[in-house]
């Protein structure tokens, strides 16, 4: 299976990224698509269908699935009655499972007798201790309903994490005796999430029962006091449909910033410009304090990982987060922080000479995180 082809199918909720991975995880093939559904032939499956025929013969699909729920903590071969339970978690990510599934559905179209595999954003988390998963809430809630903080951007901190330890010279598992390598892994793109990451295992994130929780995003809000939100509605009697389209969709950098795009937060910032001071501050005090507190998961910490677009790209978010977090034992060389695409790798070590906390850039890809899920099921 290790020189199998897999075609990985990454939909979101505006876009359908599709990438072919050879036996060495070099992407021979790709392109990047509307969302099935949003295509001018009402569903976008003849811009799949022709991407999938161009890209030559493939061996297997990986699907990045957001939600598993409870059902699944690992990868799974695609079945109907697998198919048709992935359609029931859809209430737990309104916005994105049927984004996937439509996809799914289009795929399978054009392979049909191709074996197919669901990865699973929340998979990663579902190994959180109860201490850190469990809300305290009234137990028949949580049971009725299965509310417990499930997490997201998991392929995404499974590979940053195990990247991590290879760029260290550790295998991923447990290797520094029984306690095991301490990973903080910032994913910060238009969403963002923390996890801790203890041998190669998440025992705690900043994301929830949904993607709206923990960091300043884009345009979502993060944590918020729950009896903000009911104060809106019974005060000011705002209906669930105004006040879910306002934290998904105008909070964040968009609300504090007025602009959801940090290159630009951060131009408008250095130009003294009130509005980008506060988005970019209120960014970095919810970043640090996370990373603190994930920190405190780990009871203490070995390795600072920045990844996704804006960790990838933003030496100033990087440099300005770890001014903060010197305390933990971290500190940033800047003139490895400021390194160009062209004189640096896909990963970078930034750490200042004599730092406790190694600190790296890992490039996200979760392309080969899916591609290696896919192997290991058919495996």
């Amino acid at each position: 299976m290790d020189q199998l082809t897999v075609l990985v199918v990454n939909a979101g909720s505006s876009s359908l990224k599709l990438r072919v991975l050879d036996h060495d995880y070099t992407v021979v093939a790709a392109a990047d698509l509307p969302a099935v559904g949003g295509g001018p032939d009402g569903a976008g499956q003849s811009a799949v269908k022709t991407a999938i025929e161009s890209f030559g013969p493939v061996g297997a699909v990986g699907h990045r699935v957001v939600h598993g729920g409870t059902l699944y903590a690992e990868p799974v071969l695609i079945t109907p009655a697998v198919r048709q339970r992935l359609e029931s978690l859809t209430d737990l990510a309104p916005l994105h499972q049927p984004k996937s599934l439509a996809a799914l559905d289009a795929v399978t179209s054009v392979l049909p007798g191709t074996p197919a595999v669901a990865c699973f954003d929340t998979a990663f988390h579902a190994t959180i201790p109860a201490a850190a998963a469990t809300y305290a809430l009234p137990a028949q809630w949580r049971e009725r309903w299965a509310l417990r903080r499930y997490g997201f951007h998991g392929l995404s901190h499974s590979y940053a994490s195990r990247r991590a330890a290879e760029l260290v010279g550790q295998a991923p598992g447990p290797s520094t005796g029984a306690e095991g390598l301490r990973v903080v892994s910032c994913h910060l793109g238009a969403g963002a999430s923390l996890a801790a990451v203890l041998g190669g295992k998440s025992v705690d994130t900043t994301m929830g029962f949904t993607p709206l929780d923990g960091l300043v995003m884009a345009t979502r809000s993060g944590s918020v006091d729950p009896g903000l939100v009911l104060w809106l509605e019974e005060h000011e009697h705002m209906p669930p449909h105004e006040l879910a389209n306002a934290l998904e969709n105008r909070s964040g950098l968009a609300g504090l910033a007025g602009t959801a795009d940090m290159r630009e937060v951060l131009s408008r910032a250095a130009d003294g410009d009130a509005r980008g001071l506060l988005g970019r501050e209120v960014y970095l005090h919810r970043l640090r304090g996370s990373v603190a507190a994930m920190a405190a998961a780990l009871d203490g910490i070995d390795v600072l990982v920045f990844t996704g677009g804006v960790g990838e790209k933003s030496a100033e978010i990087r440099s300005r987060a770890a001014a903060g977090l010197g305390f933990l034992g971290v500190g940033v060389d800047e003139s490895a922080n400021a390194l160009g695409p062209d004189a640096r790798g896909d990963d970078w070590e930034i750490s200042a000479a004599g730092a406790r906390v190694r600190t790296f850039v890992i490039a996200a890809r979760e392309d080969v995180q899916i591609a290696g899920e896919v192997r290991s099921v058919l495996a």
